[in-house]
């Protein structure tokens, strides 16, 4: 008699560092690399306290991730907690919204790619330059987790080199008289003659922006040796690291170049810092690396997209037989990992920089809405219980309390376009349930 068939599964092999290597490479230790110009410009040379703000807000979420990834230790993130916690259709729902962000992450980051060697290599057009970079990206993923953390790790420690190469030469530019010509200033964080609070808020999608990714590391709970303790403590770990390193390196770029109306353009404005205190061999290398943080963000956030498309189809939201397979060799989500480069592929020919962003940022914000609300109910039921205390609502209400402010400041076209594809979604939800809507309250 043939044995039944074991469910599709994947195969634990990820430890504490493996994890938290994935999350930084996710998030990118750089990220000022690319936004400080527009994010300086916006802040109106805020950056740093724009940053400061940020990352308390991500810690709060990372913590209800961390507590959320110990209680359910499983593929799909946001979307079994919310299930779990909240209620089916909140669930379905929190899914369906973090698609938004984990699909559009790698098309971000194809656009970032495209437009940069266009202008680097010209004679190429961007499609090409698109395209290639989406092919690659995807035949990194198919390769398998193992793979996929490999290269995030070897990159992430070039990164890491580069941003010391360049703290090293900003300190001793600083003390040599060049920018501020001081190490110590608190204009970076408040400057009376420039602050303003709409400044401030502008900034902040453009800092959130910088942070996503972190919350990925939960969606690889079922690759992980040992999740409820790995999981949140990376998760943890990533956005600490790397907020911590957003901070400095825009705290040493405002000191350096304190006029943020002179740059130009806004996009190659830290590349340009780093020509300031390190020559043309800083600046190309600072330019590479934004490339280069693009493709490892592209490659990263296609296995989290894949294994959240995993997660939702095991619970019968999306089709099985299409996201729900897994190479039995690779152990890789094959369909959902080609499906997603497909639409990396095909998207930047349509859209810009602008459109895409606006797409990550409705989809993360309302899925950090979703975690936090799901950690801050299972806090109040275990507080109810006596199993915890009042401070283990904290992280939660805060967390839930700033990311429900940053998503109500979006931009009018974000709350647009998100609410058309949570439409698209609740339609979709219809058809697959045929009509019958019943979901029952978690207890």
């Amino acid at each position: 008699m043939k044995p039944p068939e074991s469910p599709p599964a994947f195969r634990p092999v990820l430890g504490l560092a493996a994890l938290t290597f994935f999350g930084i490479a996710f998030v990118g230790l750089t990220a000022p690399y690319s936004f400080f110009g527009i994010g300086s410009d916006k802040a109106a040379g805020h950056l740093s306290l724009v940053y400061v703000i940020a990352l308390v807000a991500m810690l709060f979420t990372a913590v209800s991730y961390g507590r959320m990834a110990n209680a359910h230790p499983q593929a799909g993130s946001v979307y079994a907690y919310a299930t779990n916690e909240v209620h089916p259709l909140a669930g379905y729902l929190a899914g369906w919204a973090m698609i938004l962000d984990y699909l559009f992450l790698p098309i971000i980051s194809v656009i970032i790619i495209g437009v940069g060697m266009a202008r680097l290599v010209p004679a190429v057009p961007y499609p090409v330059w698109a395209i290639g970079t989406a092919v690659l990206m995807t035949l990194v993923n198919l390769r398998g987790i193992r793979v996929t953390t490999r290269f995030t790790m070897i990159y992430t420690a070039l990164v890491a080199v580069s941003a010391v190469w360049f703290v090293a030469l900003a300190v001793k530019a600083l003390l040599a008289g060049v920018g501020a010509g001081t190490l110590l200033s608190l204009k970076p964080f408040y400057n009376p003659e420039t602050f303003s609070l709409p400044s401030v808020q502008a900034a902040f999608a453009i800092t959130v922006l910088s942070f996503l990714g972190f919350d990925g590391i939960s969606t690889l709970a079922e690759d992980a040796r040992n999740p409820r303790r790995d999981i949140p403590l990376s998760t943890v770990l990533a956005c600490l690291i790397c907020g911590a390193s957003f901070v400095i390196l825009a705290y040493l770029g405002q000191l350096l170049w304190p006029d943020w109306t002179q740059f130009q353009p806004l996009e190659t404005a830290f590349s340009d810092i780093g020509r300031l205190v390190g020559g043309a061999a800083l600046f190309a290398t600072i330019f590479g690396f934004v490339l280069g943080q693009a493709a490892i963000s592209a490659v990263a956030s296609q296995a989290s997209a894949s294994r959240l498309l995993f997660g939702m189809s095991r619970e019968g939201r999306l089709p099985h037989a299409l996201f729900g397979y897994i190479h039995p060799r690779l152990d890789t989500p094959l369909y959902s990992v080609l499906l997603i480069g497909l639409a990396s592929a095909v998207v930047p020919l349509l859209m810009g920089l602008d459109q895409a962003a606006e797409m990550v940022n409705f989809g993360a914000c309302l899925g950090f809405i979703l975690v936090n609300l799901s950690a801050l109910l299972r806090a109040g039921r275990e507080w109810r219980r006596g199993a915890g205390g009042v401070l283990r609502l904290l992280a939660p209400l805060s967390g839930l309390v700033i990311c429900a402010y940053i998503w109500w400041s979006l931009s009018r076209l974000a709350m647009q376009l998100g609410a058309v594809w949570c439409g698209i979604g609740v339609i979709w939800l219809i058809v697959v349930t045929r009509g019958r809507l019943r979901f029952r309250l978690q207890q």
